[in-house]
């Protein structure tokens, strides 16, 4: 069974091989490192780029407009800030050509915290994402949604970011959740297309047969059932709540988890219709409490669903502070951990009408 990392290498194979990719690139994407991450290993198409997140962002503009389809990679999300004028661009081209040019490009790049990379290397990006129209937006909690949402940015026409979580990197499928195709035993697969140490110049992959598992946008997953509340999160903030809400069955309270899978479109219709039963929500990601998308769900709860709560929705976010420190305290204090969420979802099933 494939982790993350693998789902993603997999992913862009199938991209290269049946869905026209001719490029991805960014810093150390081609040999011999294939990325950061390792999630570039044995692509044919991946070549590095310099370091210079405007020249990739613009290169792969270029290239998309050119009909090249392209993945593009951020190497971490904090240096992608310094690109947004270029990321609105590519969001815009289909509106301003009234719908004559497509730009069919991914921008992939790790988010958030949880791999104690301080201030350069732990920021989130969601949120920021989510305020530059034009792009659709994933973000995966598992390998499975990784390999789909990740073959749904690549077949688009038009400009996506593939936003993956940095701790769920070697995050592993569950039984039962594998990718289709993929070998049972993670040792084979491991062998199959993971690049060895040391000298790699006459090494070669031996892909899998996956087939084309898409997972489409604002399409959410309820994870787990329930009745008192409904929890919905996304990406690292995902597994927390579902360890959080079987915990809480032993107090008697039976929370529901919804996956978002995609900030844009987003799955309104499964929100909606599990806080009209349940009557209580909250929304969890690790992304900063001012101007969080959280923020945007409860305003559209409270405008739509007001007469169905029994109590105000919350938001458990990340604290408002320039950077995430390097001392594991600093980090645990600013980002939603197990223990927040856990006290955070008693907190809401119990709160009184």
């Amino acid at each position: 069974m494939s982790n993350m990392v693998q789902a993603i290498r997999m992913a862009l194979h199938v991209g290269e091989e049946r869905h026209g990719v001719t490029d991805i690139f960014g810093e150390d994407v081609g040999p011999p490192l294939g990325g950061a991450f390792t999630a570039t290993q044995g692509l044919k198409t991946a070549w590095n780029s310099p370091l210079d997140e405007r020249g990739i962002v613009g290169t792969s503009i270029g290239l998309g407009l050119a009909g090249c389809r392209n993945v593009a990679e951020i190497q971490f999300c904090d240096y992608g800030f310094n690109s947004i004028d270029l990321l609105k661009l590519a969001g815009m081209h289909h509106w301003m050509s009234n719908g004559e040019w497509n730009c069919p490009i991914t921008i992939m790049t790790p988010v958030g915290s949880g791999i104690r990379g301080s201030i350069y290397h732990s920021h989130s990006f969601d949120a920021t994402t989510t305020h530059i129209p034009g792009f659709k937006i994933a973000l995966p909690s598992t390998p499975r949604d990784a390999y789909g949402l990740l073959l749904s940015c690549i077949v688009d026409p038009n400009p996506c970011f593939f936003l993956v979580p940095k701790s769920l990197m070697r995050v592993r499928s569950l039984p039962g959740e594998e990718i289709p195709g993929e070998p049972g035993d993670d040792r084979v697969l491991a062998k199959m297309i993971d690049a060895p140490l040391g000298d790699r110049t006459s090494w070669k992959p031996q892909w899998p047969e996956t087939p084309d598992h898409l997972v489409p946008f604002g399409e959410a997953r309820t994870v787990r059932s329930g009745r008192d509340l409904t929890v919905v999160s996304y990406g690292r903030t995902l597994p927390l709540c579902v360890k959080a809400a079987e915990a809480l069955v032993e107090e008697g309270i039976d929370a529901e988890v919804i996956d978002l899978r995609s900030l844009h479109p987003y799955d309104w219709s499964r929100i909606s219709e599990s806080v009209r039963r349940t009557g209580r929500v909250l929304y969890v990601n690790e992304d900063s409490e001012i101007t969080n998308f959280g923020e945007h769900l409860i305003r559209r709860t409270v405008e739509e669903l007001f007469y169905e709560l029994a109590a105000p929705p919350r938001l458990l976010a990340g604290a408002h502070v320039p950077g995430i420190g390097l001392a594991d305290s600093l980090e645990m204090v600013s980002v939603p951990q197990l223990p927040s969420i856990t006290d955070a979802i008693r907190s809401l099933a119990r709160s009184e009408p």
